[in-house]
């Protein structure tokens, strides 16, 4: 006997997946794996981020110090074992974020594709915040040539995500496009060595405590952009 399938089942929307490389995938990139995670899920953003390592302690876990930093910026290492990196999951990816300018040159070796979704961590946040401050700038000039509309209603025009992504995660999608497009657009910094976050591994408290801060300052950075990029079009 055959059974017809329930007709209010939805089929189970994709999440976007982020990928976050270093080298040992044990310090950086399950530290901002965890924290990208922590404060994408709490906003609701269908997402699923992992890690992975170029060179990978495969099977370790995380370094005592890189589990404080976790825990004190509200991560969850305990169930963190290192990986190593291949050209399918950098495939798999929506958007690919590494720690450093080497990693990224590594991910891009692997699948050539990935140029167009693959950052640091760094560099990203540092893209949405340019692009961001266009918007922003776009919706002043439209406002003043439009008496009357408010700088938030008229900061959706021409969104390129408004044409009705079929979902959340090309919603996402759309907007990490946007964000590879701004790329010539947003100037670089002074030293091309600030879209990098150092390797603790081995190194001083203090080494740690600067790479956690960094880390966390770009975390929430493109966790604030993703959600906002999801708000306006929902």
């Amino acid at each position: 006997m055959t059974i017809d399938p329930d007709p209010t089942a939805r089929a189970v929307e994709p999440p976007f997946s982020i990928l976050v490389v270093c080298t040992g995938n044990i310090c950086r990139s399950p530290l901002a794996e965890q924290l990208l995670t922590t404060r994408l899920t709490n906003a609701g953003l269908p997402v699923r981020v992992t890690s992975a390592g170029t060179y990978a302690m495969a099977g370790k876990g995380m370094p005592d110090e890189a589990a404080a930093l976790s825990v004190r910026f509200g991560g969850d290492p305990t169930a963190h074992v290192s990986r190593q990196l291949t050209a399918r999951l950098v495939a798999d990816a929506d958007l690919v974020v590494t720690a450093d300018r080497e990693h990224r040159g590594e991910v891009v070796s692997l699948f050539p594709r990935a140029a167009r979704y693959a950052f640091t961590l760094n560099q990203l946040a540092r893209l949405v915040d340019g692009l961001r401050d266009a918007e922003f700038a776009a919706a002043e000039h439209a406002a003043a040539e439009r008496p009357g509309a408010d700088r938030e209603s008229v900061a959706h025009v021409g969104h390129p995500a408004t044409g009705g992504p079929a979902t959340a995660a090309d919603a996402l999608r759309a907007y990490i496009a946007e964000i590879a497009a701004s790329r010539g657009l947003t100037p670089p910094p002074a030293d091309p060595a600030d879209d990098d976050i150092e390797d603790p591994y081995r190194r001083s408290l203090a080494t740690y405590d600067r790479v956690g801060v960094a880390i966390d300052a770009s975390v929430t950075t493109i966790a604030m952009a993703l959600t906002a990029a999801l708000t306006r079009v929902a």
